[in-house]
């Protein structure tokens, strides 16, 4: 059984991948339809994403950096400025 403060940390962090992914979306210039068009997903899936309703899986974390000519870097980045936003 999963502990709360383990759900917490996980909310807490798919909120920030979350956020982070807006921002390099952004960067990139792409809406969520081009994004997801691109990813070869749903601008659905972008949106829920992005309000970090679930977990993204590393396959699709990699499409969707290709798809904004980002990197894996940039994105850890921008995870950790988003989590220390929060605190």
């Amino acid at each position: 059984m999963e502990r709360d403060d383990d759900h917490d940390e996980q909310v807490r962090d798919q909120r920030a991948f979350g956020r982070a992914l807006r921002e390099l979306r952004r960067r990139s210039g792409l809406k969520q339809e081009e994004l997801a068009t691109r990813a070869g997903t749903h601008s659905t899936y972008i949106s829920h994403a992005e309000a970090g309703r679930f977990g993204v899986g590393w396959d699709t974390v990699m499409r969707l950096l290709r798809a904004m000519n980002s990197t894996i870097s940039e994105l850890a980045g921008e995870v950790e400025k988003q989590l220390q936003g929060e605190s």
